[in-house]
């Protein structure tokens, strides 16, 4: 055999192998939720819907659900906003302080969540704000940010700028010009950016648990109090929805991506 077919045999058959890896725990816990037993159990004994209908009959479970769609909707709007401005403002910053965005920036993904928690615990106790959504939203905001201005970096580094000096000669005002020229040509990269920031969010568990009281629990904090209790599927059941929410918004990211792409094959 040639060497590139067996280079190429080996490196499909290595990401076919991790993607197996990966995916495998994930089906384990789809199929646990579709048990009928008491206790988490694979495989299955018999299969039933019924611990989804005791989702969709619990009260606690539908509010920690729609908790965590609120915390997760406005982490997306305010690290989205905060990554585009951020990431817009550095391509006319030629200064030193410009160096220094990107590596300060990265800051809240190095340090460990339960630091964060701690802190953030503390800082929002003296302030009044723990236990509300907004403590929970500028928790996740700290981590969901950094990954939208990173994608807003590399998306302006695509973006024709005489566009933006057009129509400032035009007379367009920073505002307008914006709004009018920049905006619709990345707003791709701002729904990926923002899908992105909704999936951290949604699984974020640390700062939660820290900031979160019984009247803004989010899913993931609600499925770890539960599980100290009992091993039943209705957590697969939450993680189900859960890991489905986070591919469905994978997809809408790489369909926005690749929507030239999409439409081709669609025609």
């Amino acid at each position: 055999m040639h060497r590139e077919p067996v280079e190429t045999v080996a490196f499909r058959a290595g990401y076919l192998a991790l993607f197996a890896l990966m995916i495998a725990p994930l089906l384990v816990v789809i199929a646990t939720s579709f048990s009928e037993g008491a206790r988490i159990a694979f495989p299955p004994e018999s299969l039933s819907l019924v611990w989804y209908g005791e989702f969709f009959d619990s009260i606690r479970w539908l509010e920690a659900f729609t908790s965590s769609i609120v915390v997760g909707v406005g982490t997306a709007a305010l690290a989205t906003l905060l990554g585009v401005l951020g990431a817009f403002g550095q391509e006319f910053d030629d200064g030193p302080l410009g160096t220094v965005v990107a590596p300060l920036v990265l800051i809240p993904l190095l340090i460990p969540p339960v630091i964060l928690g701690i802190t953030l615990l503390m800082y929002f106790n003296e302030g009044g704000f723990r236990g509300s959504y907004a403590s929970i939203i500028l928790a996740h905001t700290l981590w969901a940010t950094p990954l939208v201005y990173f994608v807003m970096r590399s998306v302006f580094s695509r973006f024709d700028w005489q566009q933006l000096d057009a129509a400032h000669d035009l007379g367009a005002g920073p505002v307008q010009s914006f709004v009018h020229v920049v905006l619709p040509n990345v707003k791709h990269g701002v729904f990926v950016g923002a899908l992105l920031a909704f999936i951290i969010s949604l699984q974020e568990f640390v700062m939660a648990l820290f900031l979160s009281t019984s009247r803004t629990e989010t899913i993931p904090v609600l499925a770890w109090t539960e599980l100290r209790q009992a091993m039943d599927p209705m957590v697969s059941v939450v993680s189900t929805f859960l890991i489905l929410m986070s591919l469905g918004a994978l997809v809408l990211a790489v369909i926005a991506t690749n929507l030239e792409w999409v439409s081709k094959q669609l025609s």
